[in-house]
């Protein structure tokens, strides 16, 4: 199934499940739970008094936090326009535009893993939230409530200041609240990649694994998607760098031997390569190779489900964390735009923020122009 009928199963899905939700909504509708079309909202003041203590207790710290968090969100600002002003260039000009997604969708199932991506989204919202809770209430800003939602899919949480106080609050004060989001995305981000680095040198190349096959290819119906390449020729194939190097040397029409790993078996297949379609004379085999991985200690599935939940909670938070900073309301980095251009000239300040949200919105929607052409083939 390709990456469209993916995307049409689940949004069939996702409908279904909404429909339902829809139909028991009014039984279900209370004071503290919000139903509207493709969102349940739960409120609760139960974990204000939590976010109060911490807050309240640590104010020194919340503060230089979220000081960190407008030096780290100003420059994450500058940094996302200036790439997607970049890509944006590379999408449209008219020789070899970039046709690889710059942006990519987040949908937990079809373009991310749904258990991976699930846990590392919850844990974004889950840390960005809280921070902005605990600078609101050093800088004095009451919260008005704590939540959960669901929005399609996509789990979430959220604190809820009381926007009257927050508009009235200092400038620095404003900043350090919608910064610390973003900042406490990133410092989570960071402590994921050490980690995955560190789990990573409990792990050794072994071998070239098939991550798929190209239809009407040498390999297509002969190879198949998880078989490992561990030999070719009789000669050990151990890093991507190695199967590569051979590949490049191979010619058309040439018989080659491959040692595989399929379903813990040892079995050797000989397939006749064909003619790569971008580069004449060159061996072509029609695979997509991925560089495999086993445990130096063993335990090589437990390892892998924890190397692997850190990466996707480093690449969510990194990804997302920077997308907030995109100068556009209601994210943080707009509010953080529109506050400071208001506050410095209270007369042009509001109009070269939305002027700067436009040219953001322009960038942002030819920054997805390969992401959608991938959906829609």
């Amino acid at each position: 199934m390709g990456l469209l009928g993916t995307l049409t199963y689940a949004i069939l899905g996702i409908l279904i499940f909404w429909a339902l939700i829809s139909i028991l909504g009014t039984s279900m509708r209370s004071e503290s739970l919000e139903i509207a079309p493709f969102q349940i909202i739960w409120r609760t003041k139960k974990f204000i008094n939590f976010i109060d203590r911490i807050g309240r207790k640590y104010q020194r710290f919340w503060k230089i936090y979220g000081d960190l968090g407008i030096i780290t969100g100003f420059g994450g600002m500058i940094f996302v326009l200036y790439y997607f002003a970049k890509q944006a260039y590379n999408i449209i000009r008219p020789i070899k535009p970039v046709t690889m997604p710059s942006v990519q969708l987040v949908i937990p199932g079809v373009t991310i893993p749904l258990v991976y991506g699930l846990i590392a989204l919850a844990i974004l919202v889950i840390v960005h939230e809280l921070s902005h809770g605990f600078v609101a209430r050093s800088e004095d800003i009451p919260l008005k409530s704590v939540g959960l939602l669901l929005f399609i899919i996509i789990p979430g949480a959220f604190v809820e200041p009381d926007e009257d106080q927050l508009k009235k609050a200092p400038l620095r004060s404003r900043l350090r609240v919608f910064g610390a989001g973003s900042f406490a995305n990133f410092v989570v981000a960071l402590i994921s990649l050490l980690l995955v680095n560190g789990i990573a040198l409990a792990f050794e190349p072994h071998g070239v694994e098939i991550a798929g096959t190209i239809k009407d290819s040498p390999a297509y119906n002969v190879l198949q998607k998880g078989d490992v390449i561990i030999g070719i020729n009789g000669m050990k194939i151990e890093t991507l760098e190695e199967f590569m190097e051979f590949m490049n040397k191979t010619r058309p029409n040439e018989e080659i031997t491959l040692t595989v790993i399929r379903n813990k078996k040892i079995i050797n297949i000989s397939i006749i390569l064909g003619e790569h379609p971008e580069r004449a004379g060159k061996g072509f085999i029609g695979i997509y190779p991925t560089q495999h991985w086993i445990s130096k200690i063993g335990f090589d599935k437990p390892l892998t489900i924890v190397l692997t939940t850190f990466y996707w909670i480093y690449v969510l938070n990194f990804g997302v964390g920077l997308m907030n900073l995109l100068p556009v309301i209601p994210l943080d980095g707009g509010r953080m735009l529109i506050d400071t251009l208001t506050e410095l000239s209270p007369k042009f300040g509001k109009a070269i923020g939305y002027s700067i949200m436009l040219i953001s919105l322009l960038l942002l929607g030819i920054n997805l122009i390969p992401a959608i052409r991938g959906f829609v083939g």
